[in-house]
């Protein structure tokens, strides 16, 4: 295989290396492989294409469009996996960590595209919270909205994760409407390289919403706007280096950041050995210290464990620890690979040697281990290095220092408050775990330790089949963390998509909310057909299309045959002087299922047509009670209307019952499926 030219995608052009390109070798046996970087790109060029080409098409897109986009994406992504393992293996990378990174990375793509279609809008504007009543009468109202930004994500990755470390950014900030220009980190972008050609040669995305640097940005960052958002990954003293530009900080630039972490992991106090809490505790932490060779940024850097086990907690992880076999990942029986360089081989030891002033080594020797098929000083290979601090409050480096490697520092614990104090020493982390079976435990450590840590993460007998580990962020929860590892937040769902959109307040009459917003808000205008609402399809069905039923009057034998044919007997519906003891109800009352009931049989169009099935009722609420004698009126009103496949889509309606005094006695969201096309019967 010759030298590989790693490009970038610049302007709508693949660009080779160039002036300033730098040598990337295979961390495996370090040969020269690869080349990248080129100081000709033009920055100015890259960003303009994204605001002009980029921006616009994806912002003429609704959520679900993108959404769609994201799915068909990991797709294509997935048919060319093995391309991309191929290349992993010359960063150092096994068979297994391929799992993380790759697939790790299209999995994300594909939660964050169902998390699109499932809870964001088919529309152009996010509604985020309901309506805020502003008004007595109602008629200035409150909401707020989130729109995408009209600039940029600059995306600066990390080497650790080629393909997930771009795909966890890329996902959340295309389903937000904003282009990205991904920047990963020399050392591995040949890896990102690949991916990004998949996506872009597939013609899925849009021009302009996503170009590629391979090499430095050059001075990109100085030409952002407040409309712009940089997403970092990296070291601490780069992020502070980044994010303190005075442009950027002038400029109030966004600036997302996930940075060193000294993440840790305790052994509750009830995990003894034998137990299997204590098993999955050694077990855990042998993951973390060796999946892709410790190079994780959520990895165990710190392990508690109390005082008195930590003699059989050292012999446990020595015996798996002896049984990793080190070597060349393309090997089946290989365990651990390489570091991604020998810059970064230098570096692991480095710190290791720091935390070795403090702590001392019980695993593992650097100077002398054993490499299966490759070469231990060609390739950047490091052993798990296990060491145990005896003194861990009078520690310094122990909680202050990563190295970001197979290396991590066991310490012991006197009791729990103890052990939540060691672990906040790290000042911020993206992740601790604690092995537990004692849910005391679990609460106290998070009301002790949860402001300091991104994420919580408890496993024991009853979880351990089916958790995903202490090292892997999931697309659906928040990755993050306060302090040392960066004060950012991403992922988590559709939380992760805000980052890249502006949260506006607006204020004005139920009418033009409900124009903003595309859903139809009480005391906007309604209006009414000759044909019931039952028998129009998904397509006609307009927002504000409201049926009007007339009263029905509910009666005492209603009351009492609801009760006796459901078994609900409760005193307020058949107890006269109970019910008129209960400071709520001015005598017997209807149910309030029996008021839904009966609101059905108003509303409903009994005769086969586009309404296809009743899914669900949100957000129901009784307001006044319904005595016998009582009248109700039916308000049936079109809110909401979302396609869901190529068949039908989802009609939200409001739904508002009235007493014979117009008094609302109930109001619930009816979700019903409507064909979008009339039934052949």
């Amino acid at each position: 295989m010759g030298l590989r030219n790693v490009e970038s995608f610049a302007a709508g052009q693949w660009i080779g290396p160039g002036a300033g390109a730098r040598e990337i070798a295979d961390a495996v046996t370090g040969r020269i492989i690869a080349q990248a970087g080129n100081s000709a790109l033009d920055p100015e060029a890259m960003l303009d294409y994204a605001r002009r080409r980029g921006g616009p098409a994806l912002r003429a897109m609704t959520f679900h469009d993108r959404a769609r986009m994201l799915k068909a994406l990991a797709l294509k992504l997935s048919e060319h996996k093995a391309a991309l393992y191929d290349l992993s293996f010359a960063t150092g990378a096994t068979q297994k960590d391929h799992l993380f990174d790759i697939d790790g990375g299209i999995g994300t793509m594909f939660v964050i595209a169902s998390k699109g279609r499932r809870e964001m809008p088919d529309a152009h504007v996010y509604l985020d919270g309901g309506i805020e009543q502003l008004s007595r009468e109602g008629t200035f109202l409150g909401q707020h909205v989130c729109t995408p930004l009209q600039g940029v994500a600059v995306h600066i990755n990390a080497f650790n994760f080629p393909v997930w470390g771009m795909l966890e950014k890329l996902a959340p900030t295309l389903l937000a409407g904003m282009p990205a220009i991904v920047k990963p980190a020399t050392a591995t972008c040949y890896v990102t390289e690949a991916a990004v050609r998949i996506m872009l040669e597939s013609g899925i995305l849009p021009e302009g919403a996503l170009q590629l640097v391979s090499g430095g940005l050059g001075d990109m960052l100085d030409r952002l706007t407040c409309q712009d958002v940089v997403s970092f990954t990296g070291s601490a003293e780069t992020a502070l280096s980044l994010r303190s530009k005075p442009h950027i900080l002038r400029n109030a630039i966004r600036f997302v950041a996930e940075q060193d972490s000294l993440n840790a992991s305790i052994l509750g106090p009830d995990a003894q050995p034998g137990t299997p809490e204590f098993d999955l505790f050694v077990k855990e932490v042998h993951r973390e210290m060796t999946t892709k060779a410790g190079q994780k940024c959520t990895a165990v850097r710190r392990i508690m464990v109390p005082e008195a086990q930590a003699p059989a907690v050292i012999d446990a992880l020595r015996d798996r620890l002896g049984q990793v076999v080190i070597g060349d990942p393309r090997s089946a029986q290989t365990g651990m690979g390489a570091l991604v360089s020998q810059a970064q081989r230098r570096d692991v030891l480095d710190k290791a040697a720091l935390i070795g002033t403090e702590a001392e080594r019980v695993f593992g020797d650097p100077e002398a281990f054993d490499v299966q098929g490759a070469d231990a000083e060609a390739g950047a290979f490091v052993p798990p290095l296990l060491y145990r601090c005896a003194r861990p409050d009078d520690a310094v480096h122990v909680h202050e220092t990563e190295a970001f490697g197979p290396v991590s520092t066991l310490m012991g614990y006197r009791d729990l408050p103890h052990a939540i104090a060691l672990i906040n020493r790290g000042q911020g982390s993206l992740v601790a775990s604690v092995i537990t079976h004692d849910p005391s435990v679990a609460r106290e450590v998070v009301l002790g330790a949860g402001a300091f840590h991104g994420r919580l993460y408890f496993n024991n007998r009853d979880s351990m089949a089916e958790s995903t580990g202490h090292g892997a962020p999931m697309p659906h929860m928040v990755h993050g963390g306060p302090g040392r590892a960066g004060g950012g937040e991403e992922l988590g769902g559709v939380r992760g998509v805000m980052h890249y959109m502006q949260r506006t307040a607006i204020q004005g009459s139920p009418d033009l909310l409900s124009a903003v917003g595309e859903v139809w808000v009480p005391g906007a205008s309604e209006h009414s057909t000759p044909d019931h609402p039952f028998t129009r399809t998904f397509h006609d069905l307009q927002l504000g299309e409201t049926l009007n039923c007339p009263p029905r009057v509910i009666s005492l034998e209603d009351i009492e045959h609801f009760a006796h044919f459901t078994g609900d007997t409760f005193y307020a519906h058949m107890d006269e002087a109970a019910a008129q003891r209960n400071p709520f109800f001015p005598g017997r009352v209807a149910h309030g299922y029996l008021l839904t009931s009966f609101a059905a049989g108003m509303f409903v169009e009994p005769s086969e047509g586009p309404v296809l099935a009743n899914v669900g009722m949100d957000d129901l609420r009784f307001m006044k009670p319904v005595a016998a004698g009582d009248a109700i009126t039916v308000a049936l009103t079109v809110k909401k209307k979302t396609p869901r496949n190529d068949e039908y889509g989802e009609v939200r309606w409001h739904v508002v019952l009235r007493n014979q005094d117009a008094e609302k006695v109930a109001e619930y969201e009816l979700l019903t499926m409507v064909a979008y096309e009339a039934r052949r019967l």
